[in-house]
C-alpha cells in the first residue's frame, strides 16, 4: 500500500491540499492501493484564531509531536509519499520503507539561507527550513515539479552518493479545466453580485504571499484604466488593507472585485470569462494558474523567467516583472480579436501537457523503481 502524507489543514495551504487529493484520486483510478493521512488539529483548535503566534506554536505541537506518534503505529505500508517537501521531517519515522517527497519549491529554504526569494525567515523559520533541508537528504527520492526547482534541489542537496534520487515530474491539473458553453459560464458567475458581466475583467489567482506580486498587479491594471472600463478580479486570499490603500490612491478601488477561496468550478468559469490572467509572480515552484487558465482558453501574461515561462510553453505574453508598462500594453493588445485568438489557441494546445493521469503514471513508475510491488 502507498501511504500519502498530506498537509495540516489549519495552515490553509490550498494548493498543497489539492495536490495530495489529486494524487490519491489518480492512484486509486490506476488501481493502486493508496490511503492518505495528515496531521489533525488538537491543540491548534483550542487557540482562538486572533492569537496567531500561539496558534502557530500549538500547530507545531500537533504536527511535530502528536502526529509522528500516530505514524509510528502504522503497519503494512509499502511506500510513503510525502506530498509536500515541508513535511519531509516525517521521513525519519520510516527507516525501512522507501520515502518519496514531492518538492514544489525550495523558495523558503533559500530565503532562510539568505537568498532573495521574497520569502524572508524568522530565526525559528531558519531552524525549520534547515531541518527540512536535512530531512530531504535522507529520503529515497525527491520529485521536483519543474526544472527550476530541480536546479535548486541539485544545488542545495549536493551531488554526493548519499543524496536521494532527484527527478522531475510536472504537475497535472488538479481539476478538468476546459472551455465551457457561454450559458454555463454565465450561470456560475451570475451568483457573484459584485462582478459586472457586461464589462471585461482581468483576473489574478493566488495568495497574499509577497512573491505573488499583487501590488504589481494593481499598478499594472491602473496603467490601463484610462483606456477601457474593465474590472480587476482577485481570486484567492482576502486582500490586505495596504493593497486597498494602494488601489484607492491609484483610482481603481471601485473596479476591484475580491473573491475569497473560489472553488474549482468557480475558477473554471472565471478563467473562461476573463480577458486575461495577469500573473506577474516573481518566484514560483510551478505556477498552476498559468496551466489552468490556458486549459480554459484564457490568454496569460506572466513573468519571463523559469518556471513560469516553462509552464507557459511559448503560449503566453512574457515580460520581466519590472516592465509594468509592457504588461499594461499587452493587456490592451489582447483587445484585438486576432491577437486574443492566437494566444487562446496556443494556450489550449500547451495545456494538454498537464495530464493528471500521466503525472500519476510517472509517479507509479518511480515507486516501482524503488521496489514497490506491482
Amino acid at each position: 500500500m502507498v501511504l500519502l502524507i498530506g498537509n495540516f489543514q489549519p495552515d490553509h495551504q490550498q494548493s498543497m491540499q489539492r495536490f495530495s487529493e489529486m494524487m490519491l484520486r489518480e492512484l486509486l483510478e490506476l488501481g493502486i492501493a493508496a490511503e492518505m493521512t495528515r496531521p489533525e488539529a488538537h491543540f491548534a483548535r483550542l487557540v482562538p484564531a486572533q492569537f496567531v503566534f500561539l496558534r502557530k506554536w500549538a500547530g507545531y505541537i500537533d504536527k511535530f509531536i502528536i502526529f509522528p506518534r500516530r505514524l509510528r503505529r502504522l503497519h503494512g505500508v509499502e511506500l510513503i509519499h510525502i506530498c509536500d517537501h515541508s513535511n519531509a521531517v516525517y521521513a525519519k519515522h520510516f527507516p525501512n520503507v522507501p520515502v518519496v517527497v514531492t518538492c514544489h519549491d525550495l523558495l523558503a529554504v533559500r530565503g532562510a539561507l539568505g537568498e532573495e526569494t521574497d520569502c524572508p525567515a524568522s530565526w525559528t523559520g531558519k531552524i525549520l527550513q534547515r531541518w527540512i533541508l536535512a530531512a530531504l537528504r535522507g529520503v529515497s527520492a525527491v520529485v521536483c515539479v519543474s526544472r527550476a526547482t530541480e536546479a535548486d534541489a541539485l544545488r542545495l542537496l549536493g551531488t554526493s552518493e548519499n543524496v536521494p534520487r532527484i527527478t522531475v515530474i510536472e504537475n497535472g491539473l488538479n481539476y478538468k479545466y476546459r472551455p465551457l458553453p457561454e450559458e454555463q459560464v454565465k450561470a456560475r458567475l451570475g451568483k457573484l453580485s459584485q462582478l459586472k458581466l457586461d464589462r471585461p475583467f482581468v483576473l489574478h489567482v493566488g495568495s497574499h504571499l509577497r512573491r505573488k506580486n499583487r501590488a504589481g498587479v494593481v499598478r499594472i491594471f491602473a496603467r490601463t484604466k484610462g483606456h477601457w472600463n474593465a474590472q480587476l478580479v482577485f481570486a484567492g486570499d482576502r486582500l490586505y488593507n495596504d493593497l486597498w490603500t494602494q488601489a484607492r490612491a491609484l483610482g481603481i478601488a471601485d473596479r476591484i472585485v475580491e473573491i475569497v477561496s473560489a472553488d474549482s468550478e468557480l475558477l473554471e468559469a472565471l478563467y473562461n470569462q476573463a480577458h486575461a490572467l495577469l500573473f506577474p509572480s516573481r518566484f514560483e515552484g510551478f505556477g498552476w494558474p498559468i496551466a489552468e487558465a490556458q486549459a480554459c482558453g484564457c490568454p496569460v501574461l506572466c513573468h519571463d523567467a523559469a518556471p513560469m515561462s516553462d509552464v507557459a510553453g511559448g503560449a503566453a505574453l512574457l515580460r520581466d516583472t519590472g516592465d509594468e508598462d509592457g504588461f499594461a500594453e499587452d493587456l490592451l493588445r489582447l483587445r484585438d480579436p486576432a491577437t486574443r485568438e492566437k494566444y487562446r489557441e496556443l494556450g489550449l494546445q500547451n495545456a494538454t501537457r498537464f495530464s493528471a493521469k500521466t503525472m500519476a503514471e510517472q509517479y507509479l513508475a518511480l515507486y516501482r523503481g524503488l521496489g514497490m510491488a506491482t
